[in-house]
């Protein structure tokens, strides 16, 4: 599987906008689109046209490495979309956002989602109670993701929350930041995510 191992802020650069791939780095001056604003490499100012592909491709790729996914999870997560009631489109969003590793991030816990899924990964968390390390896992309305007893003690987990306070917390989480836990009130709908996402591109060049 190929997994991308270069710097992340040429992502960003490469779509146009903030992925926050790079924690609070990406809220402050240091941040790469801000002092270069342009696709990199040595024809990134050029001016080119881009096709109806093309601008379809750009869109599920950003799609792609904003929630840190490969192509194969996108599309899995796209065909499970379509068979949903609903817009599929929306379908894939919320999909999205319900990603253990995801969830993890919006919450808190973590200042990437690239973290989130190491941290998930290392058993930090339970769900509803029990230990769950599937960043993939899709998690549902009424579930409690809570950070195990052990973890507490560590310092990057215990200031997580406070660090990561600059972030707004979505409106379907409930959380509570003395017992390092939280609840998924709601499912997450389409105006909650606020990442400037056209999905309908993503749905057309997929249905191709």
């Amino acid at each position: 599987m190929a997994r991308y191992i270069g710097s992340v802020c040429k992502l960003c650069r490469r779509e146009g906008e903030k992925l926050f791939l790079k924690g609070s780095r990406c809220y402050s001056d240091k941040c790469a689109i801000e002092r270069r604003p342009y696709p990199p490499g040595q024809h990134g100012q050029r001016r080119t046209k881009i096709s109806d592909f093309g601008v379809q491709l750009r869109e599920k790729q950003k799609l792609k490495r904003l929630y840190g996914i490969q192509e194969k999870p996108m599309r899995n997560l796209f065909e499970r979309s379509m068979r949903m009631k609903g817009v599929t489109g929306e379908n894939l969003l919320t999909q999205l956002e319900r990603r253990f590793d995801n969830v993890v991030y919006r919450i808190g816990f973590a200042a990437s989602r690239k973290e989130a899924r190491q941290l998930v990964k290392h058993y930090h968390f339970t769900v509803n109670g029990k230990k769950a390390n599937v960043p993939s896992m899709i998690i549902d309305k009424g579930d409690v993701i809570e950070v195990r007893e052990k973890s507490r003690q560590s310092q990057k987990l215990s200031g997580a929350l406070e660090a990561n306070s600059i972030r707004e917390i979505p409106a379907w989480l409930d959380v509570d930041k003395a017992n390092f836990k939280a609840t998924v009130t709601d499912l997450p709908k389409r105006d909650d995510i606020t990442s400037q996402i056209e999905e309908r591109l993503v749905v057309e060049l997929y249905s191709k």
